[in-house]
């Protein structure tokens, strides 16, 4: 999804700053896949969870650019270190998940105010359903640290509106080339399925194209009227009646 929306906006005519943490060769490829594109960027790494390292990596943007038109909040640490349920978890992965989200935004939003001119724009990549259902047990830390992000979004788009910088967060659905593929196959099938009969009505999964369309229509001039909001593309997965089967409301 990262790469989705840097590749979007690279298309649109923006240098990228293509953060990554360890997966250096991914990094490299979208960089060149962004140059290959005509556009260009740097190479920014570091450690989301650790305060001092997000101040770091708008030190290098600092440097590089010299100024910034939009922040896009997405890194999510892998889910061994945070995927667990509520009576098992410890207090170690509950943190990982609440700063690689909530104090990761905190202080990146904060760096990248300083470096924004009027129109600047900072967008927050989230998954809503976490932060009010509770199914998914071991998604109990993302679920709410994602619920925090979603809530700092709000409080940064006032304290923010008088510069002319906007604060969105966008909540994306089951996307292809995400944390999906990184599920075991039979996992990987029984999701596709589930959305091809029907609990999408567009009946596919996203792609990180689709979600990089969304974070570029936020970032653009004529979405300068929206902040503070939660924008959901799912393909209109959140209207689908989970009590009722989709061949009944489809049809």
């Amino acid at each position: 999804i990262g790469r989705g929306i840097a590749l979007k906006l690279g298309a649109e005519g923006m240098k990228v700053g293509v953060h990554y943490y360890q997966n250096e060769a991914a990094a490299k490829d979208t960089l060149a896949r962004l140059r290959k594109a005509g556009s260009d960027g740097v190479l920014v790494q570091g450690d989301v969870t650790r305060v001092e390292q997000v101040s770091r990596l708008f030190d290098r943007i600092r440097t590089e650019f010299g100024a910034l038109d939009v922040f896009v909040s997405n890194a999510r640490p892998e889910a061994p270190k945070f995927f667990v349920p509520p009576l098992t978890i410890t207090v170690d992965q509950w943190n990982t998940a609440l700063h690689s989200q909530a104090t990761a935004f905190l202080v990146g939003a904060r760096e990248a105010a300083k470096l924004m001119r009027n129109g600047g724009r900072i967008v927050a990549l989230t998954y809503a359903p976490g932060g009010k259902t509770g199914g998914l047990q071991p998604w109990v830390a993302m679920g709410a640290a994602k619920a925090a992000l979603e809530t700092l979004v709000r409080y940064f788009a006032v304290t923010l509106a008088p510069q002319g910088i906007t604060v969105n967060a966008v909540s994306p659905g089951w996307t292809e080339d995400s944390v999906l593929n990184s599920l075991p196959d039979a996992v990987q099938t029984a999701i596709r399925d589930w959305h091809t009969r029907g609990w999408t009505p567009m009946k596919r999964l996203g792609t990180p194209a689709d979600i990089g369309n969304v974070v570029a229509l936020l970032c653009s001039d004529e979405a300068g009227w929206i902040t503070g909001q939660l924008i959901v593309a799912d393909g209109g997965a959140s209207l689908m009646n989970r009590e009722v089967p989709p061949e009944l409301q489809l049809n």
